[in-house]
């Protein structure tokens, strides 16, 4: 059969007398284009029903093939540095211990407090008071706040504070406030908190 008659037979057919007990009459393009739909939905559907779930999966693997390579690559880069983080891990323990040594123990505060009126009487200064204060505890470590009080003239309030910085345990001072005594205005009366540390080791 030519094109043209082809073409003649598909212009004179009726959807309606489509019987698929008579397929095998049906004209050349009919059966074609039936063909092309028919496979056209077993494409589709194999793609939807088995080929979609497998493209799923393949990323889900892609993403896990990732995330492993990646934790490889921690992995190995950790491994090739282990003597390194070996050495920095002695140095920071070294340092970490260097420090807990700074913080007195309960039974050095008392000698601590000696220290600091040392410290004043040294530098000069006539000390006013010097009280321990409530203990403040922190995550591992306590605050020991001592009130001190001391007078005297700038240069030495200025020792005394050089002085306590040096001294083996960490003291910081804190709230510091300094106001004239005598007429002269040479005389100074400073009052201000030095707070000390202490290590609460297995508390």
């Amino acid at each position: 059969m030519s094109l043209a008659d082809s073409l003649k037979s598909l212009n004179e057919f009726d959807v309606n007398d489509l019987d698929l007990n008579n397929a095998g009459i049906w004209p050349t393009p009919v059966k074609i284009i039936v063909a092309l739909i028919v496979f056209g939905l077993i494409v589709g559907g194999g793609y939807w029903f088995f080929i979609k779930d497998q493209y799923a999966q393949l990323e889900r693997v892609q993403k896990t093939e990732q995330e492993l390579r990646k934790k490889y690559e921690e992995k190995a880069y950790q491994v090739a540095n282990l003597d390194v983080f070996k050495a920095q891990m002695a140095e920071m323990e070294e340092t970490f211990g260097a420090l807990v040594r700074q913080l007195p123990s309960e039974t050095e505060v008392p000698g601590l407090l000696e220290d600091i009126t040392n410290t004043a009487l040294g530098s000069g200064l006539s000390l006013q008071e010097i009280k321990l204060q409530p203990e403040q505890q922190r995550d591992f470590y306590a605050e020991l706040p001592i009130n001190i009080r001391v007078s005297g003239t700038y240069h030495e309030l200025a020792s005394f504070v050089s002085s306590v910085a040096s001294l083996p345990r960490i003291v910081t001072l804190h709230d510091l406030t300094i106001k004239p005594t005598g007429g002269d205005g040479e005389q100074l009366d400073m009052q201000v908190v030095a707070r000390t540390y202490r290590y609460r080791a297995g508390e």
